[in-house]
């Protein structure tokens, strides 16, 4: 838990204009990227940041000169107990990011950082470590996020996250960016994009993808949620292209070139971008290896999972082939590191980062505009009946088979799956191979994404009450859905339960958007079954 630091943490980090004023940065500095932490370890952290050394120098123009750039790390945000420092260069090979581990630090604590570049300083962040691993600590928060969309909406839910000044990190499940060109899958169902995407193109090159990164973190909102916490995160699709697998995506066009040669481009540009060790390591590398394990003390043991990268070719539900034992969504080796995680782990509970559900769904015959919005959120093929979603883990039954059959017969206790990915909010108990319920799913909400409500482009909730009604008949082991709002959730872990509060934005077209708790659903330790909660976590 974040100790003793509140609001003034988060106003502190970029100054109190950076919060009332939602505009993309205009400002001078060479640090107008903001700045960030990332994967916090019992002893390290990864810091980064962008300098823009000169004008020509802008994300993925690969101009400018190569420049050195200082960090600082101390215990007070004024700098006084500086416990590390250090020099970084950077060049236009790495698109003039800063990525570095600062080692040596203390565990559960807080620490603030900064930058600084011939005489300009780059705003302060804040950054915890995680609990030393024999420690026992009381609690744990961390806000859960996925599905920003630029331009369907503003990132409200990122600023009433900052301000909250009690989370110890944010798990981010995938879609931090989106590919698109302006006036694709952008506001409702007219596609009015809010505010439009740069590159004013589908991103497919390793410039494009720097620029629309870049984009991103000029975002008020998400500098200020950068710079006040660690951030966890791993990839879905949309990182790279639509509906991604390992060898393609949906939304590739063979006209757009090589998808592996924009597969790699997309991963570079993220390493460079993000706050996250890939492949073991802080220094950008070969932007593959994402799925990693995370371990604060023994309360939490964190799976981080990457699901596209090794995922086979989707096929339709009706296909044969969706049983073929040889086809998967994990690949064999992550498959088995997971599966040994959740055996072996000295933790309380075992969290899975996870960026599709896990839990089976179908879905009974529907109206036609509801079957359409839901396919568009939860699917990307147009349903039928009693159809499941082949592009979560209903499309990979036989790895869905091995890993909960591994978890029952194991007897592991205490496994929740955190998701993202169908822009809608899910609590789901999560059925084994025999019928028992082995693990909890939470399914976090988008940010700005469409949901079905606005697929259909009817007044929220209206039309979707029916359809939640008819899910949760048809599927009994989904305990709450919400197929309407945008938002973020909030996890509280403690040795007797986790907790998870859902909370929506009112207008994701208003940047100044205030927000209010949708719902609460807990899963007592030893149980596995998720029951409702009245009252939330508060902060």
């Amino acid at each position: 838990m974040v100790g003793g630091v509140g609001l003034a943490a988060g106003l502190s980090v970029l100054g109190s204009e950076i919060l009332s004023t939602p505009a993309e940065s205009s400002t001078v500095s060479p640090f107008r990227h903001g700045v960030a932490s990332g994967d916090p370890l019992p002893d390290a952290v990864v810091l980064w940041t962008r300098v823009t050394p000169t004008e020509q120098s802008l994300p993925g123009s690969g101009r400018g000169p190569r420049v050195t750039v200082r960090w600082e790390v101390a215990l007070d945000e004024a700098f006084t107990d500086v416990v590390r420092s250090g020099a970084v260069e950077t060049d236009a090979t790495r698109d003039h990011t800063v990525k570095l581990d600062a080692t040596g630090l203390a565990p559960a604590t807080d620490h603030w950082f900064r930058f600084t570049y011939g005489e300009a300083v780059s705003p302060t962040g804040r950054t915890r470590t995680a609990p030393a691993p024999g420690s026992t600590p009381e609690r744990l928060r961390f806000g859960v996020v996925s599905c920003a969309n630029w331009q369907a909406g503003w990132f409200s839910s990122y600023r009433h996250l900052a301000e909250r000044g009690d989370l110890d990190a944010v798990i981010h499940l995938g879609d931090y960016l989106y590919e698109y060109q302006p006036g694709k899958y952008s506001y409702g169902h007219r596609n009015e994009d809010v505010r439009r995407h740069d590159p004013p193109r589908e991103i497919i090159s390793l410039s494009d993808y720097r620029r629309r990164h870049a984009q991103y973190k000029t975002d008020r909102d998400l500098q200020a949620l950068h710079a006040a916490v660690p951030f966890i995160v791993t990839w879905d699709d949309h990182e790279v292209a639509d509906g991604s697998w390992a060898h393609g995506a949906y939304e590739h066009q063979a006209r757009e070139g090589s998808y592996a040669k924009r597969a790699r481009a997309a991963r570079r540009a993220y390493d460079e971008w993000m706050p996250v060790r890939i492949s073991g390591t802080a220094v950008v590398g070969d932007g593959r290896r994402i799925y990693r394990r995370l371990q604060f003390g023994r309360l939490v043991d964190l799976s981080m999972l990457d699901l596209r990268s090794y995922r086979s070719k989707r096929v339709a539900e009706t296909d044969p082939a969706i049983d073929d034992p040889g086809r998967t969504i994990t690949g064999e080796h992550q498959l088995a590191w997971l599966s040994g995680n959740l055996a072996t782990s000295p933790c309380r509970w075992k969290l899975v980062g996870n960026p599709v559900m896990i839990s089976p769904v179908t879905v009974p015959p529907r109206p036609a505009a509801e079957e359409f919005a839901l396919s568009q959120t939860v699917s990307l093929t147009p349903l039928r009946s009693s159809a499941p979603n082949t592009d979560e883990w209903d499309g990979y039954p036989s790895d869905r088979r091995r890993l909960l059959s591994r978890v029952e017969s194991d007897g592991t206790a205490d496994v929740v799956f955190l998701t993202g990915d169908v822009h809608t909010a899910w609590a789901n108990d999560v059925p084994g191979p025999t019928g028992g319920i082995v693990a909890t799913e939470f399914v976090c909400s988008s940010l700005t994404s469409n949901n079905v409500d606005d697929f259909i482009g009817a007044r929220p909730r209206t039309v979707s009450l029916t359809l939640e009604a008819a899910i949760q008949a048809e599927n009994p082991h989904v305990r709450f859905v919400n197929l309407d709002d945008h938002g973020h959730s909030v996890l509280e872990v403690t040795p007797a339960r986790i907790q998870m509060d859902w909370y929506a934005v009112d207008d994701r077209r208003d940047p100044r958007s205030g927000s209010r708790r949708l719902a609460s659903w807990a899963v007592k330790a030893g149980t596995a079954r998720v029951e409702p909660v009245g009252r939330s976590l508060g902060a």
